[in-house]
């Protein structure tokens, strides 16, 4: 009799569970938000050193020469299957989602190698003075695409570390502000791209 109880309970717990409802309302362990704070703030510094704090050789720049447009792929394929991963879950196919929103993290995970190579072996590519508002208005984008790649690092780890180990409530919850902020990244990450090379070559 017990186990049958125990049993319907946790069913029921489940169901409730899946419709996006948190019905213990247990609080979320803190070691993971911390781990990532960590990882992301560690990695954020590092990048910004390696963009602003050193000064590149130039040194075998002309073999990473193909990784803009490397890196511009891999932003462009994330932001697609972004979209397709969000139809996903909308049209309740849990197990596609998962595929195209794992697919995704694996294509901004090439993106950040190819990005980190080469800017550590070309350094960073500065938009020519001069061209009216062009430059302003890259200089705008760029800020925007800067600020919100700070902001989507933690978030997109967060929401997976949440999807994966289960706690898929709080993983919906996060998951609102995760998608667009990581789905902007991806396409202005593209949009500068076809801007510097368009004004830079």
């Amino acid at each position: 009799m017990k186990n049958t109880m125990d049993n319907r309970a946790h069913d029921t717990t489940a169901r409730v569970q899946a419709l996006g409802h948190d019905p213990l309302g247990y609080p979320a362990p803190k070691w993971p938000a911390i781990a990532i704070a960590l990882v992301s703030t560690l990695a954020l510094a590092f990048l910004f050193y390696l963009i602003y704090g050193r000064e590149s050789s130039g040194k075998h720049a002309d073999a990473v020469l193909f990784l803009p447009m490397l890196n511009a792929a891999c932003n462009a394929t994330t932001s697609v299957l972004i979209v397709l991963g969000l139809r996903a879950i909308f049209a309740k196919k849990p197990d596609l989602h998962r595929r195209l929103m794992l697919a995704a993290f694996a294509t901004s995970t090439l993106f950040l190698i190819g990005y980190i190579v080469y800017h550590s072996v070309h350094g960073d590519t500065k938009f020519p003075l001069g061209h009216g508002w062009v430059r302003p208005a890259y200089l705008t984008l760029l800020a925007s695409h800067i600020l919100l790649s700070m902001i989507a690092l933690p978030m997109v780890l967060g929401t997976f570390w949440l999807a994966l180990s289960g706690d898929l409530v709080r993983h919906r919850r996060l998951a609102r502000w995760t998608y667009p902020i990581w789905l902007y990244v991806s396409v202005t990450g593209v949009i500068i791209f076809l801007i510097l090379k368009a004004y830079t070559t």
